[in-house]
């Protein structure tokens, strides 16, 4: 299980416990985060980059990986039971013109982060998206060689991966990099390229499912 959701489920608890909500509803809630932890969900899929630079992941290796959407969908039907309004939920807003990321918690802007962005003829699409695929230490296959290089800061996709939109193939996404020259400025052929440790806390703030907005 991701580590932000396991927050989800801690940041649901902190709510009970705000609503006094029964002693059963914090039983079953914990139950499940120390469930969860115990799942071998955690992996190191290897992803390859097509000739655009979009990433295409190549191998899953997710025995669990069925159970993370019933999950992110237990916590959004148990945030509504609770009452929780949709406003206090994370979302992304990445601003091209501006090469930097925001994330909100309902209208708060709580983290900001500087990005690389497609450069021209590769632009990063604009648009109302979705996160739909979350790799920590991800593997990155050459797509001239097919040499799989292993998971590191120095790879092409850095310390994290965060897609957030595919066309079946490809997918875009925020990710590391060690071209640190790059950011700032429309360099990529699609993705986003962020500091290593700028991603990791990303990353830690998402889940499947958070909200992407990419505006011009």
């Amino acid at each position: 299980m991701t580590q932000s959701t396991i927050n989800k489920w801690l940041y649901l608890i902190s709510k009970i416990n705000q609503i006094t909500y029964n002693f059963t509803a914090i039983f079953l809630t914990t139950a499940i985060i120390l469930f969860s932890k115990n799942l071998a969900i955690a992996s190191t899929p290897t992803v390859q980059t097509s000739n655009n630079n979009q990433q295409t992941q190549v191998e899953a290796n997710l025995p669990f990986g069925g159970l993370m959407p019933k999950l992110d969908r237990a916590i959004k039907d148990f945030q509504k039971h609770l009452g929780i309004e949709a406003e206090e939920l994370v979302r992304i807003v990445l601003r091209l013109g501006e090469r930097r990321v925001y994330v909100y918690e309902g209208e708060e802007e709580v983290a900001s982060y500087p990005v690389a962005v497609g450069k021209p003829g590769w632009e990063t699409p604009t648009g109302n998206f979705k996160v739909i695929q979350l790799v920590e230490n991800p593997q990155w296959q050459n797509p001239w060689t097919g040499e799989v290089m292993p998971a590191g800061p120095n790879t092409a996709l850095g310390l994290r991966w965060i897609g957030f939109w595919t066309d079946g193939k490809d997918t875009i996404g925020f990710h590391g990099t060690p071209t640190v020259e790059s950011i700032g400025y429309a360099a990529s052929h699609g993705c986003v390229r962020m500091y290593n440790e700028d991603v990791v806390n990303l990353f830690q703030k998402v889940q499947v499912g958070t909200e992407v907005v990419v505006e011009p």
